[in-house]
This record gives structure tokens, sequence and C-alpha cells, in this order.
């Protein structure tokens, strides 16, 4: 999945566009509450050596909270990684690149929306 597709379905959805807070960080985009400040979501552009993989090519991921009784279980698939920038605990990185598919990553960006709310 593209990052673009992913802010399409966040404004669609969440009525939330990505928001570029760093300067020093051009790649990086909080999707947020339209009504608050909660973050739900945050696209980032990290090298693969970052996040534990065999690779520098510099990857786009999404952070997202999960529940944390499906962290065990979401981790052993194949393009859902320990979060990169978040607590590790609550929060997962997701390849945007692949293996999922758009619908998972969907549903995955609409239940940090819901546990964040």
């Amino acid at each position: 999945m593209k990052r673009e597709a992913l802010f399409s379905y966040a404004r669609e959805h969440f009525k939330s566009a990505p928001e570029y807070l760093w300067s020093k960080l051009p790649g990086y985009a909080v999707l947020r509450h339209h009504d608050g400040t909660k973050w739900f979501g945050l696209v980032m552009n990290v090298p693969g050596t970052k996040l534990g993989l065999k690779t520098d090519d510099v990857l786009d991921v999404l952070e997202v909270k999960v529940r944390p009784e499906y962290i065990g279980s979401l981790r052993k698939k194949d393009g859902i990684l320990p979060a990169y920038h978040m607590n590790k605990e609550h929060w997962v990185s997701v390849l945007l690149s692949g293996p999922l598919t758009p619908k998972e990553i969907h549903e995955l960006l609409a239940d940090s929306h819901e546990l964040t709310s």
C-alpha cells in the first residue's frame, strides 16, 4: 500500500489529514483524531536495519495501537513488527509495502482509531 492511499482512507473514514510535525523528519506524518490531539497512526520512512530487518532500504511503516492481548499473535504475522517509535506493549509497526492487504491495514488503523478515542 502506498502512503497516499492510506492518507486518502484516513481522510475519508476518520476526517484526518496527515500532519508533518518535524522539519528534520519530513517523511514522518501523524494521523490524529479530527476533534482532539490524540494520535491514532504515525507513518514514517525508516531504514530496514532500524526495524531489525536485513536491509538498508528505507521503508514506509505505519505505527498503530493494538489491543495488548493481540500483540503477540500480530507480531508473528509477516509485515508486522514491534513498534519502532511508540510503546512496544501497545503499538506495532506495519510495513506498508506488504505483505498485508489494504483491507488488513485499514482494519488495524480503524482499531487504533477506536482504541485511542
